[in-house]
């Protein structure tokens, strides 16, 4: 089943094609529409009024506020040292690894493509340029680009 029962769908939720979405123990807000070959995994939250399109990946320890757009194809990470096992060679598990949260501030816009690495803020208003690759906060209102981001102007100034 695409669609969990542990999802909480709050309000006028619109999922595009259920069939095609994984998501699970999820809360996704009022008027949000999820677009096809999304995943939004366990302990994620998408505010109100969000568009999250396709081919987006919205791990655990991701926080969305209100009124985000999230482009084609925008990965999120939360994990800064990630293996698929232990020194020993054992497979890990949740016990072996640290959650990183990630949070993206109100109005703030992601273009597609765009890696989004853990444990930063992306402020409120900001935009992310398609296909850039964000390792730190970005401040609220900033446009960012590139690899890695570097903030290069202002929304408020046009």
């Amino acid at each position: 089943m695409p669609i969990s029962d542990s999802v909480k769908l709050i309000g006028d939720v619109t999922v595009h094609h259920p069939a095609l979405v994984n998501l699970y123990g999820c809360e996704v807000r009022d008027g949000s529409r999820i677009g096809a070959f999304v995943e939004i995994q366990k302990g994620a939250v998408i505010g109100e009024r969000c568009k999250i399109s396709s081919h987006t990946f919205i791990c655990e320890g991701v926080t969305i506020e209100d009124e985000v757009f999230v482009g084609h194809g925008v990965m999120f990470t939360n994990d800064r040292l990630p293996r698929a096992t232990n020194p020993d060679g054992s497979a890990q598990s949740e016990a072996d690894w640290t959650l990183e949260l990630t949070t993206v501030k109100r109005q703030a816009s992601i273009g597609s493509n765009a890696t989004i690495l853990c444990g930063i803020t992306i402020g409120e208003g900001a935009l992310v340029a398609a296909g850039a690759v964000v390792t730190q906060d970005v401040p609220d209102f900033a446009i960012v680009a590139g690899v890695p981001a570097k903030v290069v102007g202002d929304v408020r100034k046009k």
